[in-house]
């Protein structure tokens, strides 16, 4: 016994004495603190380490997304309402506890959406307990399954009864969705000094921010596009900068908020099956991929940092592969059986 702990170690000796001295000689070493135990390490409480480390991180990292800041605030908020997950250790943090917390989301109502984001919190939150040194694992976090996702499609004559039941600037702004597949937050942060009348054959507008690095793009504009943004630009006075969309709101432009009721009176008048305005996107996606658009192209007009994530929208129908193959079939045979007769010159 060390200190009021077992330690129980073989010393791989056959006699009784030698094994004795070299018990003696450990113990000795342990009251020198040179090997065995030491101090062990204080593991905070979750809610200990969500206030005093993981919110300062968050904010400062975050200082630029307000609304990624917003998300990981309100996460922690949600986590540390349930008293049997804020008030356990790091360490103690196991599965049942965790499906003890899912569980309670559950009976106050929540969609399985709305608790995995609570669940991606903590585990982000559990992975930097461990890249910090405070524990040696974590607790493993898995998601619910049943979650609907966005990847609903409207046909060309639910997005004009759409349309037509929505108010400005719902219109306007579901529109440029619709016809260039920007993201929500990326529409609504456009700025007039983004948008150049003269290139293409349309105009072109400039995303500079968006959800990673290659969301930086320059898309061209649909004639309907500039109808829509020209109108606006004329009617704000020709502005050279600015927002697009200007709101009173504390960003100065439109807010997923700010669209919420008039997206809800659109859905009801137009009769729509329920979506969300990122369906928007992933509807021009899909549409973008029928048309015969290559993974390439359409992630450069998506703004995906992986090939992968568009060719979930690209479906080659049967006549473009045999047209490949076809191709393929011709350019090897140009390029194998045809040769020159230097003599004839002839083929």
């Amino acid at each position: 016994m060390w200190q009021g702990k077992l330690i129980r170690e073989s010393t791989k000796q056959g006699n009784d004495k030698v094994a004795r001295q070299m018990e003696a000689a450990h113990r000795t070493s342990l009251a020198k603190g040179e090997v065995g135990i030491r101090e062990k390490k204080i593991v905070p409480t979750l809610a200990e380490f969500a206030q005093s480390r993981f919110m300062p991180w968050a904010e400062i990292t975050f200082a630029s997304k307000l609304k990624t800041w917003m998300w990981y605030r309100n996460g922690v908020r949600r986590l540390l309402g349930y008293a049997p997950i804020a008030e356990s250790k790091l360490d103690e943090l196991n599965s049942e506890l965790i499906a003890a917390y899912v569980g309670n989301r559950q009976t106050k109502g929540l969609e399985v959406s709305s608790i995995n984001r609570e669940l991606q919190v903590l585990r982000r939150l559990l992975h930097l307990a461990v890249d910090w040194g405070l524990v040696d694992r974590s607790a493993k976090v898995q998601m619910l399954s049943g979650e609907r996702h966005r990847e609903f499609v409207l046909s060309r004559q639910e997005e004009a009864r759409y349309l037509a039941a929505a108010p400005e600037p719902l219109t306007s702004v579901a529109t440029v969705l619709a016809d260039t597949g920007m993201r929500p937050e990326e529409c609504y942060r456009l700025r007039w000094e983004a948008i150049t009348w003269t290139n293409g054959r349309n105009g072109t507008l400039l995303v500079t921010h968006g959800k990673t690095v290659a969301a930086r793009r320059l898309l061209p504009i649909t004639p309907r596009v500039r109808t829509i943004l020209e109108s606006r630009w004329m009617s704000a006075g020709k502005p050279r900068e600015g927002w697009v969309w200007s709101a009173p709101t504390l960003s100065g432009h439109v807010e997923s908020s700010t669209l919420k009721k008039q997206h809800k009176k659109a859905q009801r008048l137009s009769k729509v099956p329920p979506f969300v305005l990122y369906s928007l996107r992933h509807t021009f996606l899909t549409r973008l991929g029928e048309s015969g658009c290559d993974a390439w192209t359409l992630a450069r007009i998506a703004g995906h940092t992986s090939v992968g994530i568009s060719s979930r929208y690209v479906h080659p129908s049967h006549d473009a592969v045999l047209a490949a193959m076809e191709t393929l079939g011709g350019h090897n045979f140009r390029h194998t059986r045809v040769t020159q007769n230097p003599k004839t010159r002839q083929f």
